[in-house]
């Protein structure tokens, strides 16, 4: 819905904010998946789906990337679409310029991740030929089949890593990862992605 008031704005000759901006990529990969695409062309269509005329000033510094699940062929992938109306990659600006909109100021001190929250470790195998990615808040007990772990002592965990950051196994690989216990109230369950 929020795609389709976007290409009606764009239509009417009015420039495009983030959200807008992001719901036409998001949807043009998630048709370009549905028609049959590979992983190539999810991400060809969602670059291809807005240009930087078609955006507000500021906007383009706001999309850093874009993380969307798609359906394909060999199944759930996570993609991840970076620099959406970009013509130059990020970096290029003079360093001397004021910082855009949206800015990463990196600041000082220890930032200490899920403080306080009961941890364990768990062994976990990919069974599978293809390769599988978590996001950080992700129920772990609920992870696709080819993930191979007790799922007994995960349930009611997530991973212990920062919000909105994934971990990958490639085929047939094994890692060790920390998992935290789900906050109540948490988000967790709404906003992870299993790949």
């Amino acid at each position: 819905q929020v795609a389709e008031l976007a290409r009606r704005n764009l239509a009417r000759g009015l420039r495009l904010n983030a959200p807008e901006a992001m719901a036409i990529a998001c949807d043009d990969m998630h048709l370009a998946a549905r028609a049959g695409g590979t992983l190539d062309d999810v991400i060809a269509s969602g670059q291809a789906s807005v240009s930087a005329d078609d955006l507000m000033d500021g906007v383009v510094d706001l999309i850093s990337e874009i993380r969307v699940e798609v359906l394909l062929r060999e199944g759930s992938r996570l993609v991840v679409l970076r620099d959406l109306g970009r013509s130059n990659p990020v970096g290029d600006a003079p360093s001397d310029e004021a910082p855009e909109p949206g800015a990463i100021r990196v600041g000082e001190g220890v930032l200490i991740l899920n403080a306080g929250l009961v941890s364990k470790e768990l062994e976990v195998h990919n069974s599978s030929d293809h390769p599988v990615r978590i996001s950080s808040h992700f129920p772990f007990d609920q992870v696709q089949a080819r993930l191979v772990f007790d799922r007994a002592v995960a349930e009611g965990s997530r991973l212990d890593i920062p919000a909105g950051d994934t971990l990958r196994w490639a085929p047939g690989q094994t890692r060790t990862v920390r998992l935290v216990r789900i906050a109540p109230g948490s988000n967790a369950g709404r906003l992870g992605t299993v790949v």
